[in-house]
C-alpha cells in the first residue's frame, strides 16, 4: 500500500470494496520491511551453506484502523500521500471544494491507524566480531552489485566506531563509496572554483554527482576533504572526471591513494578504457598508468542552449 503520516496516524486509500474495509473498527498491524542486502555463505565461511542470510530493517505498528471522515480531513491525507509519491508537485491542490476532487473524494475509502504500539527491527550484523563484519564489507565492496555500496555504508552506520577496513581507510580520513545528500555540498565546495568547472553552476554540479556512475568522496570528521566521479558503462570505456582534494589537505597521499581506489570501485576496475581529461596533472596521473592518448577521430560536442 501507499502510506503516508498525516496528523500522527497512517494513512491509506482505497476502492469501497475489499478485504481492508472487513478490519475498519478492529485492532491491526502494519508491517513494512527494507531488505538492505541478501549476503552469500562465502562471505562468512569457505565452505558451509549455512551463513547465507539477508540484512534487513523492519518496523511493525499496532492500532486500531479507523476511517477518515470529513472531506477537509480526507482531503489532507490525500495530499499526504500525494507529497510522499509526488514531492514535486505538477497537480491542482486537493481542496475538497474544486470539483476536480469532490468525486473522488466521496467514492474512495480513506483509512488511518493510529499506532499505540511501535517496534523496529534491524540485522545489521551489529552482534558479529568486527573481522567479519569487516569481511562482509569486503565482500559487498568486490561483488559491487546494484545496491551493494549502499548497503555496504548502510552496515557501516550500524558499527561507526569499529568497522575500519584498509581498503576504505584513506591518509587521515576515511573512503565514502556511496555518499548521501549531505556529502553534495562539501563536494561541490571543492569543484566549483577549479578551472575545469568555471561557468558551472552549483546546480548542475551538484546533479552531475548524483548522475555519476561511480562517486566517492574521503571524509574526515564531517568534512569533505577529496571527491572523484566517473561514467562508466562497466565494461567497455569509462571517463573519470572532478578529481579534487582540499587544498590544506594536498601533499599528504590523500589524492593518490582515493585514486587508487576509485579505480578498484565496481564501475571502473573491469572496463576496458579509462580515460580522464588534464590541464597539468598528467606526472600525477601517470603514476595510475594513464598516458597521453591523441584522439582517434573528430571530437563532437553539443552544448545544451535552453
Amino acid at each position: 500500500m501507499h502510506v503516508a503520516v498525516v496528523d500522527g496516524a497512517l494513512t491509506f486509500h482505497g476502492g469501497q470494496v475489499g478485504e481492508k474495509l472487513a478490519f475498519v473498527g478492529r485492532d491491526a498491524v502494519v508491517s513494512t520491511e527494507e531488505t538492505v542486502a541478501t549476503l552469500p555463505s562465502y562471505f562468512f565461511d569457505a565452505e558451509r551453506a549455512c551463513p547465507a542470510t539477508t540484512y534487513y530493517r523492519s518496523a511493525m505498528a499496532w492500532g486500531r484502523l479507523r476511517e477518515v471522515k470529513g472531506p477537509a480531513k480526507r482531503a489532507r491525507v490525500l495530499a499526504g500521500l500525494m507529497d510522499a509519491m509526488q514531492p514535486e508537485g505538477g497537480f491542482a491542490p486537493l481542496d475538497p471544494n474544486n470539483p476536480l476532487y469532490t468525486t473522488a473524494l466521496a467514492r474512495l475509502a480513506v483509512l488511518e491507524l493510529v499506532p499505540e504500539r511501535l517496534l523496529g527491527r534491524r540485522k545489521l550484523g551489529q552482534h558479529k566480531p568486527k573481522e567479519v563484519m569487516e569481511g562482509v564489507l569486503e565482500g559487498l565492496w568486490r561483488r559491487g552489485d546494484p545496491g551493494d555500496l549502499a548497503a555496504l555504508e548502510a552496515i557501516r552506520s550500524a558499527h561507526p566506531d569499529t568497522l575500519r577496513p584498509p581498503f576504505l581507510s584513506l591518509p587521515g580520513a576515511r573512503l565514502v563509496v556511496q555518499p548521501s545528500a549531505g556529502h553534495r555540498p562539501g563536494a561541490v565546495d571543492l569543484l566549483e572554483h577549479q578551472y575545469w568547472n568555471q561557468g558551472i553552476s552549483r546546480d548542475v554540479l551538484s546533479r552531475a554527482l548524483v548522475g555519476s556512475d561511480a562517486w566517492v568522496v574521503a571524509e574526515d570528521q564531517g568534512q569533505v576533504v577529496a571527491t572523484a566521479r566517473a561514467v562508466s558503462d562497466a565494461a567497455k570505456n569509462a571517463m573519470i572526471y572532478d578529481v579534487a582534494v582540499h587544498p590544506e589537505r594536498r601533499g599528504h597521499g590523500l589524492g593518490e591513494a582515493l585514486l587508487q581506489r576509485f579505480l578498484d570501485h565496481p564501475r571502473l576496475r573491469g572496463v576496458e578504457r579509462v580515460g580522464l581529461g588534464t590541464r597539468d596533472a598528467q606526472p600525477f596521473y601517470q603514476r595510475f598508468g594513464f598516458v597521453e592518448s591523441p584522439p582517434r577521430y573528430a571530437t563532437m560536442l553539443r552544448t545544451r542552449t535552453a
